[in-house]
C-alpha cells in the first residue's frame, strides 16, 4: 500500500512534469520549534523579576523554479508562540511571505533580482538574514549582480512606501528605512585570500514640527563604507573588517562613527579549533556635553545575534545611539562526526564614557564610571541526527557590572541566564 506522502509526490510530479522538462523545480520546508528560558536576557534582571519560559515555532514552505532565462523564489512562513492562538480560531495574523522574488538571467554572469529577498554579505555584520530570529529579515529591493569565477559585484536599490499614494511620499512604517542604495564588491585575490568592499547610502524618514504646528518631512541619509578581508592558510584563519559611518541620523545630527573587528582561528587538532577576537564599535560619550555629533556606530541590517554574545545585550533591537562597545572574546569549538560543542567568553566594556548618575546627582560633577560592562559565557551543543534533522542546545550566563546596570537597569547581583533547546527539520518534498 502506498504511503500518503508517495501519492502526494506522484500527483505533484504529474501536474508539474510539463513545466520541468527544461527547467528545475524544488519544494522544501522547515519546522523549527525552539523552547527558551529567560532571566536577564537582553537586559539585567531586576530583583522582583520572574523568569520566562515559552516555545516559539517557525514553519516554512519554500518554492524555487529555475529555467534558462529566469528564476523564481517564494518562501511562506508562519511564526507563532505555542498557545498564542485559540484552538477554534478561524484565522490569525501569523502567516506571511518572507521572500517572493524573480530573477532575470541575462547571461551566465549578469542577473537582476526583484522583490522581497534576503540580503547577506560577508560575515552578516552590515547585511544579514537574521536567521536566528524566527521571523528573520528580508528586504523589498532590486539587485543587479555580475559574477564570474573570482568576482562578484552587486548594486542594490530600495524605496519603501506605506501603500499606493496620490499626493505624498511620507513613510510611516515603524522601525524601517525609507530608501537605500548600496554597492558590494568581492574578489578572490588568491587561494585563501578574499577581499570585499561595501558602500551603503541609508535613508531614514525625518519629521520636524515648527512653532506654528506645521510638520515637514524629509529623508536623512547616512553613509557606511568599509572592507572585509579573509585569509586562510593551513591551520590558520584570520578575518578583519573596518567600516566608517558619516552623514545624518534620524534626529538630524552629524554622524562620525566606526567599527573595527579582527578574528583569529587556529586548528589545534582534527576538529578542534581555538579562536580569539576583538571588536570596537564606537559610541557617544555621556559626559562630553560639548559634542553634538552622533559617534555611535549602527550595524543596521546585520545578523547581530551572531556577534557580541548570544544573550543579545547589544545591537539586537537595542543599544543604538549609546556608548558603543568593546568586545574581547575567546572561543573553543570541537566537531566530531555528528556532534559539535563550543564555548565562548566575552569581556564587554564601553567604547565611550558612561555618566556616573549618582555622583552627578549629589554634586553635579560629570564623572565617568568604570567602562567594564561584564562577562558573558556561551555554551552550545549541536547534534545532526540526519541530513534533514538537527538538535541544538545552549546555555548562556551574564555577569554584569555596576556600569551595565547604569546603562540597562536591573540588579547586578541577580542571576542572569538564558537556555534554549531547538529542533530543526528541513524536508525536501520534491526536487525535479
Amino acid at each position: 500500500m502506498k504511503t500518503s506522502s508517495t501519492i502526494i509526490q506522484q500527483v505533484m510530479v504529474f501536474f508539474l512534469l510539463p513545466m520541468t522538462v527544461a527547467a528545475q523545480f524544488s519544494l522544501s520546508g522547515e519546522i523549527r520549534p525552539r523552547s527558551e528560558y529567560r532571566h536577564g536576557f537582553t537586559s539585567v534582571a531586576d530583583t522582583a523579576q520572574d523568569p520566562a519560559f515559552f516555545i516559539d515555532q517557525r514553519s516554512r514552505l519554500k518554492f524555487n523554479y529555475l529555467s534558462e532565462k529566469y528564476e523564481i523564489g517564494i518562501v511562506m512562513q508562519d511564526i507563532r508562540t505555542w498557545g498564542s492562538t485559540s484552538q477554534l480560531n478561524r484565522t490569525d495574523g501569523f502567516t506571511s511571505i518572507h521572500e517572493a522574488w524573480g530573477k532575470v538571467l541575462f547571461n551566465k554572469n549578469l542577473s537582476l533580482k526583484l522583490g522581497r529577498q534576503e540580503v547577506i554579505y560577508d560575515d552578516h555584520r552590515i547585511f544579514g538574514s537574521v536567521a536566528w530570529a524566527q521571523q528573520a529579515r528580508s528586504h523589498d529591493l532590486a539587485k543587479f549582480r555580475y559574477n564570474d569565477s573570482t568576482t562578484t559585484f552587486d548594486v542594490g536599490l530600495a524605496f519603501n512606501q506605506d501603500r499606493p499614494q496620490l499626493t505624498t511620499n511620507v513613510y510611516t512604517v515603524a522601525r524601517s528605512y525609507k530608501a537605500f542604495q548600496y554597492l558590494w564588491f568581492h574578489k578572490d585575490v588568491s587561494k585563501g585570500l578574499g577581499i570585499s568592499i561595501l558602500a551603503l547610502n541609508n535613508g531614514l524618514q525625518y519629521s520636524e514640527t515648527d512653532t506654528a504646528g506645521s510638520t515637514t518631512y524629509s529623508v536623512k541619509y547616512s553613509q557606511t563604507a568599509g572592507t572585509h578581508i579573509t585569509f586562510k592558510k593551513n591551520k590558520f584563519k584570520a578575518i578583519g573588517s573596518f567600516y566608517y559611518q558619516m552623514g545624518k541620523d534620524v534626529t538630524d545630527r552629524d554622524i562620525s562613527a566606526y567599527d573595527i573587528k579582527a578574528d583569529l582561528f587556529y586548528t589545534l587538532a582534527k576538529g578542534l579549533v581555538i579562536g580569539a577576537g576583538y571588536e570596537l564599535l564606537s559610541g557617544t560619550s555621556q559626559i562630553d556635553t560639548a559634542n553634538k555629533d552622533n559617534n555611535s556606530f549602527n550595524p543596521f541590517y546585520g545578523t547581530n545575534h551572531k556577534f557580541n554574545g548570544y544573550m543579545d545585550y547589544f545591537y539586537v533591537g537595542n543599544h543604538a545611539n549609546s556608548v558603543g562597545l568593546q568586545d574581547i572574546y575567546f572561543s573553543l569549538a570541537y566537531k566530531q562526526k555528528k556532534f559539535t560543542e563550543a564555548v565562548a567568553v566575552h569581556l564587554f566594556s564601553s567604547a565611550a564614557d558612561i555618566l556616573d548618575v549618582e555622583k552627578f546627582t549629589n554634586d553635579g560633577t560629570l564623572a565617568a564610571m568604570n567602562p567594564s560592562l561584564g562577562t558573558e559565557i556561551d555554551f552550545t551543543i549541536k547534534y545532526q541526527y540526519s541530513k534533514e534533522v538537527g538538535f541544538q542546545l545552549g546555555y548562556s550566563h551574564m555577569l554584569p557590572t555596576a556600569s551595565m546596570v547604569a546603562l540597562k537597569g536591573g540588579n547586578k547581583d541577580e542571576i542572569n541566564n538564558w537556555a534554549y533547546l531547538m529542533i530543526t527539520i528541513k524536508p525536501v518534498f520534491l526536487k525535479q
